[in-house]
């Protein structure tokens, strides 16, 4: 029972890597906080956990929305705060930029970078103040490398890498930890987010074609702890988790 009286936060916790890092932490004691869109998702979710003897809090909030996200946070505080931040929601709806898919753009900003920072916001002060916490941020391969349509989505990526190490220096005085997690091909829901019929096609073959070969969603959970589990004088900044298989 690793975790057991903290208290984590898992954004994007309805399917992926968010349900399996909410399964792990709850299984080594942590009460969770899931959040994500689908309400329903969440709930069953949560009904699971219980089982495991946790307390489990259900926040149907979409990250991207400012107004929505600063109630979570004052909620959060009165229950008594976040011990640790698991920044997973995104959403990936590639496209060549030629297309001019700019509602598709500013949804990757949104969700990628402005909701990153809102959950950063909602919990930061409350660590600060307490001297201790871990936000971890998933971001992706793309923080370090991109490649043809995935140019809007990279760039989100490489800010949330850029937003994990800054944020990484400034929270040292606090005794706050941050860790920006890479993963490349996860076997998740992701590419069902691309609108763009012929690109959603070739991602899905080139890129998830082979099952077998991805990471799965554990994997990544397992990286989690990794990070948190580190005594408190070690940080691990930054984690790039590649399938074997997966070139670039």
């Amino acid at each position: 029972m690793k975790f057991k009286g903290k208290r984590a936060w898992i954004t994007g916790a309805s399917s992926g890597i968010g349900q399996s890092v909410a399964r792990r932490l709850a299984q080594q004691g942590a009460d969770v906080v899931i959040s994500a869109r689908r309400a329903e998702r969440l709930h069953e979710l949560a009904a699971e956990l219980r089982e495991l003897g946790v307390n489990v809090h259900v926040a149907p909030v979409d990250v991207s929305d400012r107004a929505a996200m600063e109630a979570l946070a004052v909620t959060l505080a009165e229950q008594g705060g976040i011990d640790i931040l698991i920044n997973n929601a995104g959403t990936m709806p590639i496209s060549p930029i030629i297309n001019g898919r700019v509602d598709e753009w500013d949804q990757m900003i949104d969700v990628n970078i402005k909701g990153v920072l809102y959950a950063i916001h909602a919990v930061y002060s409350g660590m600060a103040e307490r001297k201790q916490g871990h936000i971890i941020n998933v971001s992706s391969i793309a923080a370090r490398v991109t490649y043809p349509s995935a140019g809007v989505y990279a760039g989100t990526k490489h800010a949330v890498r850029a937003i994990s190490e800054t944020l990484r220096k400034e929270a040292i005085r606090f005794g706050v930890r941050v860790t920006d997690i890479q993963p490349g091909s996860v076997d998740t829901e992701l590419p069902d987010s691309i609108g763009h019929d012929k690109i959603r096609g070739i991602v899905k073959s080139n890129m998830y074609g082979d099952e077998a070969a991805m990471l799965k969603p554990d994997d990544i959970a397992n990286a989690v702890v990794y990070a948190l589990e580190q005594p408190a004088h070690v940080d691990v900044g930054e984690l790039l988790i590649w399938p074997t298989r997966q070139e670039n």
